[in-house]
């Protein structure tokens, strides 16, 4: 067969290598792309298993990039959404307050979300936040009425029909398995034969490191699973959440905390938790792989997140194995809720980066080499953010690979 030759290789077919591509072939419309996926579509882990949330950048530090990259996101997906006609609505969100000790931080969420721009926010009374929301317990409650719903795999459905359209190659079913260079080259081996290519990108998400290893680096991070599981409000319940019911954060760590969430298609969800996850791509309790759980335990920065955190930790186990604890926390926000009015639904599962020294990353987090960049921690609002995100990768491949248009 014929020798395959690109200038550039995506690997790893979720929302930000979609995001990517599709904005390489925007910037770079002579140059040929060509991106691998290893599953047998396109958005099959991490973009396709979330809550389809349009985040406001509330949340994240002013001046930093996530915040910068989440208020540009979120104004462009709505209008993505809008220009290709993928069901979306802006919703609003309440960010609620049920103990005293949670005021000061909910205090600094919306000086936060002033400072980074975001237009709208008020702080409400508990009688204003039931106003809004019925049935929300609380004592007070941040209204962010510009977060919206969306379904992130048709927008990633819909990215990947752009970059072929835009001259781009999608290639499914292609687990890469080796990465080598040759003569000024980079050779790309996968499950569907070998390519060359001037440049290699790595978004591959919950592999990530691992591929960056098959490129011959020593990532600086590893990727650690957790799995975040869902209950589904039942029908008749619906009418208990209007919008998207929050809680306040726990600044210690990147999750949110169970919360209320009405999807794009119908329905209410509730959760998830985040609770450590013995298979990378393992959405079930009882999914264990042995490669997995040896990469996780045998790195030392487990160790020194297990011996900080040990408490949160045992928390969300209980929380995953007992309904009654996990519909307790529900409670807080939701004082009426009880077991009989959630079922099981699904769960999905985070790439979360760590450090040797036992800290999560909670900023986008990139390496780069010769003719290669690695993205090894582009956690939520990774979605939201995914088209700015993907022009500054384009960026950032661009001073570094030497490219023009």
């Amino acid at each position: 067969m014929p020798q395959e030759r690109f200038d550039i290789v995506i690997v790893g077919g979720g929302i930000v290598g979609l995001s990517t591509a599709m904005q390489f072939t925007r910037t770079f419309p002579r140059l040929r792309l060509l991106l691998l996926e290893k599953e047998d579509a396109v958005a099959r882990h991490q973009s396709g298993h979330n809550s389809g949330v349009i985040h406001s950048g509330i949340y994240y530090k002013p001046g930093s990039l996530k915040a910068r990259l989440c208020v540009e996101g979120s104004a462009a997906m709505v209008q993505f959404c809008r220009e290709q006609g993928i069901p979306h609505e802006i919703c609003g969100k309440i960010i609620v307050a049920t103990k005293e000790e949670e005021l000061p931080r909910l205090d600094d969420l919306l000086q936060r979300g002033t400072a980074n721009g975001i237009a709208g926010l008020r702080m409400l009374t508990a009688e204003q936040l039931r106003e809004i929301e019925p049935h929300s317990g609380g004592l007070r409650a941040v209204h962010v009425p510009g977060t919206g719903i969306t379904d992130y795999a048709a927008v990633c459905a819909k990215y990947a029909e752009l970059v072929t359209a835009q001259g781009g190659t999608v290639r499914t079913g292609s687990r890469v398995t080796r990465i080598a260079r040759s003569a000024g080259e980079i050779v790309v081996e996968s499950t569907r034969g070998e390519v060359f290519t001037r440049h290699l990108i790595n978004c591959a998400g919950l592999q990530s490191d691992r591929v960056s290893q098959i490129a011959g680096q020593k990532p600086e991070v590893r990727i650690v699973p957790f799995r975040g599981e869902y209950y589904d409000l039942i029908p008749e319940k619906h009418s208990l959440v209007r919008g998207l019911i929050y809680p306040v954060p726990d600044p210690q760590f990147p999750f949110l905390g169970v919360h209320f969430t009405r999807r794009i298609h119908g329905g209410v969800d509730a959760g998830p938790n985040a609770v450590l996850a013995f298979k990378r791509e393992g959405y079930r309790r009882t999914d264990f792989s042995l490669r997995d759980s040896l990469t996780t335990f045998t790195f030392p920065g487990f160790w020194r997140m297990a011996r900080k955190h040990w408490r949160y930790g045992f928390g969300e186990f209980e929380r995953s194995f007992s309904k009654k604890a996990f519909v307790k926390s529900l409670q807080h926000l939701l004082p009426e809720i009880r077991e009989s009015d959630l079922v099981t639904a699904g769960s999905g599962v985070r790439a979360q980066a760590l450090r040797p020294d036992g800290n999560m990353v909670d900023d986008f987090q990139f390496g780069a080499a010769e003719n290669m960049l690695h993205l090894y921690n582009v956690p939520s609002p990774a979605a939201t953010a995914s088209i700015p995100i993907g022009r500054n990768i384009v960026q950032m491949a661009r001073e570094n690979f030497d490219l023009e248009p």
